[in-house]
C-alpha cells in the first residue's frame, strides 16, 4: 500500500476531527456502530470487533472451546497455505492440528482434499483459509462438512468481498474472521472481526474479548447469567464467567471501520480490475502456472500471486522485481509445517506436494486501488519473459 487508508487525506482529516471532539476513546458506541454496519454489509446476523485479525482467530477458537463445540484433543484441520495466526490458536487451545494440501490451480483446499484427509484421519473441525481472494469448491466443502458434522469456520482475512455463485466468502461456515490491518481490503490500522449467525457463539465471543466479563452482553443476558451464578450487580463489576483475553478495540478502530466501509465496494472493483489486467501477462508466459477463477463471481484479490514452474525461475523474477523497485513477499507463510514454531510444538506432519511447490516456487506483489496505470505496466513488464 502507498497509504494507510483508502482516501487517505479525507480519512485522516475525519479521524482528527473525531479524536478532538469525542469524550471517549475506549471501546464504545463507534465500535458497536461498525459491528452493526459490517454485519449488514457481509450479510451475517452478528459481527464482533477485535483489536486485530489474529485476535479474532484466537478468540474464535477459545469461544468454540468455551461453549464445548470443541474440546482439548479434538483434531482441527486447516489450510497449510495460510498465516501463522490461523494455526497458532489451534495449538494454543490444545487441539490437534491436521494440515491440508491445496490445489495448484486456485491455491485453496478443495472438497476432494478434505474428503481424502477426513477418511484417513477424521477431524472435528475445519479452519479453512480463503487464500488471497481465491477459493476452491467451497460450496462442496460446506456440504461435506454438514454431512459429517464437521464444524466449518473460515479465515476470510485475505478475501473480503470475493463471491462464489453470489455468496460471499466468509458466509459458508459457522463463523468467519476478517482483518483490517494496513494493506488489507480496508484498514483500521489494526483491527479484526468475527462474523456469525450463531447467537450463543456471538455472546461467548464478546465474553472472550473482554477478559471473561459479561459487560458487552445485553441487559437481559447479563441478568440471566448473573442469576445463574448468584452474582449481584456490584460483584458483576469484577466477575469473570469463562476463559478470555483483553482483545478489545478502541473507538478509533470503530470510527475508522465505519469511515472506510464506504469505500469498500470501489476498492474491491479496482482490485479485481488490476488483477485481471496483470493476469493477461501471467497467462501468456509459460514460466508460470495459471490460476483458475471461473467459478468465482466476484474476485477480490489481496495480492498478485505468482507461481513459477521452478525455483530458478522464481529467483529470476524476484530479481526483476527487485531491480524495478517493486516489493515482493513469499506466498503467505508457505507450507506452515515448515515454520520453526510448528515443528517445535507439533510432532506429526503430512505430505503436501502442492503447498511445498508453492512454498518454493511462489511469491506475490501488492494489489491495491491506488496502483497507477504505469505501475501496472511496470509489474507486467517484470512478468514478461
Amino acid at each position: 500500500m502507498k497509504n494507510a487508508f483508502l482516501e487517505e487525506a479525507k480519512t485522516k482529516f475525519a479521524l482528527a476531527e473525531f479524536i478532538t471532539s469525542t469524550n471517549r476513546l475506549s471501546m464504545g458506541e463507534q465500535c458497536e456502530k461498525f459491528e452493526s454496519s459490517f454485519a449488514k454489509k457481509q450479510g451475517r446476523l452478528s459481527s464482533i470487533l477485535f483489536n486485530s485479525g489474529g485476535s479474532a482467530n484466537l478468540a474464535l477458537l477459545q469461544a468454540l472451546r468455551n461453549i464445548d463445540a470443541l474440546k482439548i484433543g479434538d483434531r482441527v484441520a486447516f489450510s497449510a497455505l495460510t498465516w501463522s495466526t490461523n494455526t497458532m490458536p489451534i495449538i494454543q487451545m490444545g487441539f490437534e492440528p491436521v494440515a491440508l494440501d491445496c490445489e495448484l490451480e486456485n491455491l485453496n483446499v478443495s472438497a476432494s482434499i478434505v474428503e481424502k484427509q477426513y477418511f484417513h484421519k477424521p477431524f472435528k473441525a475445519l479452519f479453512l483459509t480463503n487464500v488471497l481472494g481465491f477459493t476452491a469448491d467451497i460450496g462442496s466443502i460446506r456440504a461435506f462438512c454438514e454431512s459429517k458434522d464437521i464444524l466449518l469456520i473460515e479465515d476470510n482475512c485475505e478475501s473480503l468481498g470475493t463471491e462464489v455463485s453470489g455468496i460471499k466468502t466468509g458466509n459458508f461456515g459457522l463463523a468467519s474472521s476478517f482483518s483490517f490491518y494496513v494493506a488489507h481490503h480496508m484498514s483500521t490500522i489494526e483491527g479484526g472481526m468475527v462474523c456469525t449467525d450463531d447467537e450463543e457463539l456471538s455472546d461467548m465471543l464478546k465474553i472472550v474479548r473482554a477478559n471473561g466479563w459479561d459487560r458487552n452482553l445485553n441487559p437481559q443476558k447479563q441478568s440471566k447469567l448473573r442469576a445463574e451464578h448468584s452474582i449481584s450487580d456490584f460483584e458483576a463489576n469484577y466477575t469473570f464467567y469463562d476463559l478470555g483475553f483483553n482483545l478489545r478495540p478502541t473507538e478509533i478502530t470503530g470510527f475508522l471501520g465505519q469511515y472506510q466501509l464506504q469505500f469498500l465496494d470501489a476498492t474491491i472493483t479496482q482490485r479485481e480490475q488490476n488483477y485481471l489486467a496483470i493476469e493477461e501477462t501471467i497467462i501468456s508466459n509459460p514460466d508460470f502456472h495459471t490460476l483458475s477463477h471461473d467459478h468465482i463471481s466476484r474476485l477480490s484479490t489481496f495480492a498478485i500471486p505468482i507461481i513459477c514452474k521452478s525455483k530458478g525461475l522464481r529467483d529470476k523474477y524476484l530479481e526483476k522485481f527487485e531491480l524495478a523497485g517493486i516489493e515482493t513477499r513469499p506466498m503467505i507463510a508457505g507450507n506452515m509445517q515448515r515454520q520453526p514454531y510448528y515443528a517445535k510444538y507439533v510432532t506429526e506432519s503430512y505430505q503436501l506436494p502442492n503447498t511445498d511447490l508453492i512454498h518454493s516456487h511462489g511469491f506475490y506483489c501488492g494489489n491495491y486501488p491506488e496502483l497507477l496505470k504505469d505501475e501496472i505496466q511496470l509489474i507486467t513488464s517484470c512478468l514478461s519473459q
